[in-house]
């Protein structure tokens, strides 16, 4: 298999480098040339090193490195920008910062005052920023604007059915059959969607880090069709759920994959009550538990049917299910593919929760009102269209007083809320073994794909029988999971053999057994705590920032500061926002349909092109369209200063700046940015 290209790892000084500083002093006048030249140095450096002490394989349990081989892709390029700060930083790093990742897919930032700890502060009560309302005039103008779209989608529809029907075929009956889409669907895609469809699907290459590579496009018929032009534009990537960084080409974890591929192939070639069950699927299910906290965990390949296939397993028919009305659509799915009944309260409205919760325990089921044969509460950690966290502490309290099962949806807090990264349970500080269910995604904080169902060792070995992805589903392939262990062991830390390691002809990780796995996780009691040497793969890589845990630390730490910045950020600038302060994911509202599509398209047509998601109904409510950031902590601190700056300039022209408050200029938001972080409070 031929090798990755490395990344560009600065190094600390040493004589070649020193001699390069010479050069630079006399002619090395750009960026471009000096990181070349750094690059080059380091590269012949290495190249000596590893010809010094070549070994034929990686041992097992073995330190590595991402930055091990010389490629073309590290030389430089001088044909492209380096002023942008997207592919290559603007100031080059001095000769004490270490960097061993390549900046266009995690940004380098070696400022400690650019760090958070994503933690709830105990004995406050938690409470979201108020949800604000905009001006009249931006809820009227919003509502006319949907109304003249619509008049005029249905009178262009009415003149085109009459007068030029040729063009107007897919609108009718083709062979007498009648249309498979409902007449609304086809309605909205074509007269409203149709309109800013530029900003949705836009094709990208290579890996969605920082920034992301967009490939270029147009249109010669309205968004009808899409003409790629053969060009490329990298931009700020500032919409993919790459919480933690780690969907990265380069580092310690693609290292890990590029080895199990070796070793396993890319496929478990069936499901996991048939031959689909690899060592690799226990040991990870092993690591997910002693990760979250909990006694046992099920892995699915594939997030949404999580959590559509394990529900049914859980309640069926004479259960209740009280959702959140704002839970993810694979929630809804499940619960009716169950048979449960199903009662909604509003989205975090805890007084209309226990109202609720005495309504259903005294009234019992319908008709019979005999009692429930359980009550399943389902809510999300976070919610990834609002930005807020569920009022945990005070669900556990209900919990307590009204005896219901509680199921905790993780997709986008797990490895991105917390200290420890270990999702709300985390965050608030509550024992993860109060909460009967965890599930949560690996297509998030941990770049990878699938997802977990953790909880209790009775209920999790009933699911392997009664959860259909276990049943039926193809297995999580060996690379992905590979990629779960390693991001996961990065985060946690990594607890060597102090005696004699052990050895990688060993069959104590093929657990076949819960048991067996119990055994190898025997210090799952310390939570949280790093992971053992021994519930690793004895023959994956291991890189010192994953084995001391300061990868993990580090991750966590600059996400926390990134969300918490551009949060605080956007509403001292005078946009109205939803959600958490922590939270990563941070709503902007535009409300006008007509503003989605000209702030998409202002945001990817600058100087320094930035993409974003933005979203309207019905994935939102009508007349609450928004813009989604994403952040990640790939991104630097001068990626959220680009962020707020285009925000604050497109938000003057649009008329965006709708909130109540103080308003600061950008510029000292910037400038007091970790005064605004560090603020225990910011006022509303």
């Amino acid at each position: 298999m031929p090798s990755r290209p490395s990344p560009i790892a600065f190094q600390s000084a040493s004589p070649t480098q020193s001699m390069f500083k010479k050069k630079s002093a006399s002619g090395l006048s750009t960026a471009a040339s000096y990181l070349n030249a750094v690059s080059a140095a380091d590269a012949r450096a290495r190249t000596r090193s590893s010809a010094a002490s070549s070994t034929a394989s990686t041992p097992a349990l073995s330190m590595s490195s991402s930055a091990t081989s010389s490629s073309e892709d590290t030389v430089l390029d001088e044909r492209e920008d380096f002023t942008d700060g997207l592919s290559y930083p603007r100031t080059p790093p001095t000769s004490s910062q270490v960097f061993t990742t390549v900046h266009s897919e995690f940004g380098h930032c070696a400022n400690d005052d650019y760090r958070y700890t994503s933690r709830h502060r105990a004995g406050t009560p938690y409470k979201s920023y108020p949800e604000q309302d905009p001006p009249y005039y931006i809820l009227l103008t919003t509502y006319i604007s949907y109304i003249l779209v619509i008049c005029l989608g249905h009178l262009r529809d009415f003149v085109g059915k009459r007068f030029r029907a040729a063009n107007y075929r897919h609108l009718l009956p083709w062979n007498g059959y009648a249309a498979l889409n409902s007449d609304f669907d086809s309605f909205y895609t074509r007269r409203l969607k149709l309109r800013i469809d530029d900003c949705f699907s836009h094709p990208v290459t290579g890996v969605p880090g920082r920034t992301i590579m967009l490939l270029d496009r147009y249109s010669p018929d309205y968004n009808k069709t899409m003409v790629p032009t053969g060009t490329r534009t990298r931009a700020l990537n500032i919409s993919s759920y790459n919480y933690l960084g780690f969907a990265q080409g380069n580092g310690p974890c693609a290292d890990a994959v590029e080895t199990s591929i070796e070793r396993y192939g890319v496929s478990a070639g069936g499901s996991r009550l048939e031959c689909g069950t690899l060592d690799l699927h226990h040991q990870a299910e092993a690591l997910v538990s002693r990760f979250l906290g909990v006694e046992d965990a099920l892995i699915s390949s594939m997030g949404f049917a999580t959590n559509s296939n394990i529900i049914p397993g859980l309640v069926s028919k004479g259960c209740l299910v009280i959702s959140d009305e704002l839970n993810h659509a694979s929630i809804r799915y499940g619960v009716r593919l169950s048979g449960a009944n199903v009662r909604m309260f509003k989205h975090n409205d805890m007084k209309a929760l226990e109202e609720l919760l005495r309504e259903v325990i005294s009234q019992g089921q319908p008709k019979t009102h005999r009692p429930w044969k359980k009550i399943l509460l389902i809510v999300e950690g976070l919610f990834s269209m609002e930005g807020t966290l569920a009022n945990l502490p005070v669900i556990m309290e209900l919990k307590k007083k009204y005896k219901f099962y509680l199921f905790v949806d993780e997709a986008h807090s797990i490895g991105a809320m917390g200290p420890n990264g270990r999702g709300v349970t985390d965050y608030f500080g509550i024992d993860p073994r109060s909460v009967d269910i965890l599930m949560g995604t690996f297509t998030k904080s941990f770049g990878a794909a699938g997802g977990y169902i953790a909880g209790s060792k009775a209920v999790i070995e009933r699911l392997r029988l009664q959860g259909h992805s276990f049943t039926y589903a193809e297995s999580m392939t060996p690379p992905v999971l590979t990629q779960v262990i390693a991001s996961m062991a990065s985060i946690m830390g990594i607890t060597m053999p102090t005696e004699k390691p052990h050895s990688s002809s060993s069959l104590a990780l093929l657990r076949s057994s819960s048991s067996d796995v119990a055994s190898a996780m025997s210090e799952a009691d310390i939570i949280p705590g790093t992971a053992p040497a021994s519930a690793l793969p004895s023959w994956m890589p291991l890189a010192q920032p994953m084995i001391d845990g300061s990868d993990g630390r580090l991750r966590l730490s600059r996400l926390a500061f990134n969300s918490r910045y551009l949060n605080r950020g956007l509403r001292k600038l005078g946009f109205i926002t939803y959600g958490s302060d922590d939270s990563p994911v941070v709503p902007l509202l535009l409300f006008n349909p007509g503003k989605m599509a000209v702030f998409s398209r202002m945001m990817r047509t600058r100087q320094t092109p930035i993409v974003v998601v933005v979203v309207a109904y019905p994935a939102t409510p009508l007349v609450t369209s928004r813009v989604r950031f994403c952040l990640s902590a790939a991104h630097t601190k001068e990626d959220i200063d680009m962020v707020l700056r285009a925000c604050d300039e497109i938000g003057d022209y649009l008329d965006l700046k709708q909130g109540p408050g103080e308003r600061w200029p950008v510029e000292e938001v910037i400038s007091r940015a970790v005064e605004i972080v560090r603020a225990p409070e910011m006022a509303c």
